[in-house]
């Protein structure tokens, strides 16, 4: 997906690939789509046996609009 050009849905405008950042205590991550609904628990929340996604999200450079896919399972 990273190496087809993409049109912004809104405007028509042009789409850049690039990643969203997550500040974490002690550090950063990526952004994770997690299948299924959401399991709290005390500490926070369940995720054993759920499958994981990388997200991969565009801009738009004309109006800003954001677009994310969750393709490829991680690991």
């Amino acid at each position: 997906m990273a190496s087809q050009k993409r049109e912004c849905p809104k405007c028509r405008g042009g789409m850049d690939e690039g990643f969203m950042l997550d500040h974490t205590h002690g550090g950063y991550a990526l952004p994770t789509f997690v299948l299924g609904p959401m399991r709290r628990a005390w500490w926070g929340v369940k995720l054993k046996g759920q499958a994981k996604f990388n997200v991969i999200t565009y801009r738009c450079s004309r109006c800003g609009f954001l677009e994310s896919y969750a393709l490829e399972q991680q690991r």
